[in-house]
């Protein structure tokens, strides 16, 4: 962790809480990557800009804050725009964490990546909706902490109960494991019409069918659903939501009209529980 140098992109609500719980976790360099300016809206949910910085980028409004946190990691702030970043740019990192960008984005960035054993992570909020996605490889070795259990010590004539073996809550044992991630690519292109999809759709969260919803919505209109412009984004949603369910092959029953209803800006509590876990998730990589 203390050697880890990250790439943050995208510093809206969710991105200041994932900043926060990096920088005060103490990894070693944080770079904050954002080209949009400093608006009322991101004020609402964005804490590390201050009031005054309107108009400002948020990157660089975000620094002062940002580094306050822990003087000890090395925080930047980078104001250009993340789809013209070359490969490279992104190859000096040991985790890249997305919040705010397109899918097309995501995509490029994660199969890139994961050829060079990088860690990704995608994130965003949307009204009371949020969603993280991570790509640690296709093999991952961690270690997992589990109970110990202690071999029994009676006898034969003590019966079967004495002869099981027994949880020991004061003891732990650590387990090696290893564990496979599929790509964001492969994550979003299932092909649904196959027997083995169709026997896991009652299990899958409709979350899962609202975030190709609002991925659709944001490569088609180039922003997040507006509560500025509700009446007509409202429609739109409704729109993409019935065109994308058919392409999918997919019943448009699974996500029903009200989906609109909870949707829309960022709101802080939501940035903040998605945020502590997206956060968490890095740093125990």
């Amino acid at each position: 962790l203390r050697g880890s140098r990250v790439l943050l992109a995208g510093l809206g609500g969710l991105g200041a809480e994932v900043a926060k719980n990096l920088i005060l976790a103490g990894v070693k360099g944080l770079t904050l990557l954002d080209h949009e300016q400093v608006s009322v809206e991101s004020c609402r949910a964005q804490f590390l800009v201050p009031v005054t910085a309107q108009g400002q980028n948020r990157a660089h409004a975000s620094l002062e804050r940002a580094q306050n946190l822990n003087p000890m990691v090395e925080v930047h702030a980078d104001s250009d725009r993340v789809e013209d970043k070359p490969d490279d740019f992104f190859l000096q990192f040991d985790a890249v964490c997305l919040t705010g960008c397109s899918r097309d984005l995501m995509v490029r960035v994660d199969q890139l990546c994961s050829q060079r054993n990088i860690k990704v992570f995608c994130g965003d909020v949307y009204g009371y909706y949020g969603y993280m996605f991570c790509n640690l490889g296709q093999e991952h070795n961690y270690v997992e902490e589990k109970p110990k259990l202690v071999k029994p010590t009676g006898n034969s004539n003590d019966g079967p109960e004495a002869k099981k073996a027994k949880v020991d809550p004061n003891e732990t044992t650590m387990v090696k494991k290893t564990a496979s991630f599929c790509t964001l690519k492969e994550a979003l292109e299932v092909d649904w019409t196959s027997e083995k999809a169709k026997a896991s759709l009652k299990r899958t969260p409709v979350d899962y069918f609202l975030l190709h919803v609002l991925l659709k919505f944001r490569t088609d209109k180039g922003r997040d659903p507006d509560p500025q412009s509700f009446a007509e984004d409202h429609q739109l949603l409704r729109q993409i939501r019935d065109d994308v369910l058919e392409a999918l092959a997919v019943s448009s029953d699974v996500l029903n009209d009200d989906f609109t209803s909870y949707c829309f800006s960022e709101m802080s509590p939501v940035c903040a529980v998605v945020g502590g876990v997206l956060g968490q998730e890095v740093v125990k990589v």
